[in-house]
């Protein structure tokens, strides 16, 4: 297998059509700022990472909670609604746009992709779809998230999942690939005697 041709050439891989939505330049500020800035602002310091974020051009909404080892690759392709948390270490490869709803709960080490390649293209093109995450959803810890998936509302994705489809809204959903299993009971708040 190792003397086998390639079914690629990498050397005729071409992303000059793709657009990163900001200058070189930019960028390169963006990422010393994340690799700086983030990773030293204590975990309370959270209104300063947002403020990072928006000023880079993220849609951040009041409420949201980042913690300082998240990664945003391109935070003007980035929506995070109102009181959503955003885990340590995940990753937001935000080569497409990512619309994180309100009250999302996104755990740590999750992966959310946008990009992938396409593999019949000899030259290994590049591949984009946009991931959005409805209101209410919980991706539990070490999920994978590909691109073009829709998560829908309330719909809990279950710890260490790969997900490569569209999941329906009030679901528990686990496994790789993910798969929907039950359905999510909503229960009322105690009442007080």
């Amino acid at each position: 297998m190792i003397n086998d041709q390639p079914f690629v050439d990498l050397r005729k891989y071409d992303q000059s059509w793709f657009d990163r939505g900001r200058p070189a330049w930019y960028i390169l500020l963006w990422w010393l700022v994340q690799a700086i800035a983030f990773p030293l602002t204590p975990q309370p310091l959270n209104i300063l990472r947002c403020a990072l974020l928006r000023l880079f051009g993220a849609r951040i909404g009041k409420g949201v909670l980042i913690r300082p080892t998240a990664r945003f690759t391109y935070p003007w392709k980035v929506t995070i609604g109102n009181y959503s948390w955003i885990g340590d270490n995940v990753v937001l490869y935000s080569l497409d746009q990512i619309h994180i709803g309100e009250h999302c709960v996104i755990s740590q080490k999750s992966y959310l992709c946008t990009g992938s390649h396409d593999i019949q293209d000899p030259a290994f093109g590049l591949k984009t779809a946009s991931i959005t995450i409805e209101n209410g959803a919980w991706v539990a810890a070490d999920c994978f998230v590909g691109s073009g998936v829709q998560i829908g509302a309330n719909a809990v994705i279950g710890a260490r999942s790969s997900v490569f489809s569209n999941m329906p809204s009030g679901q528990v959903c686990w496994g790789s690939p993910c798969r929907p299993k039950t359905v999510r009971i909503k229960l009322d708040p105690p009442t007080t005697p």
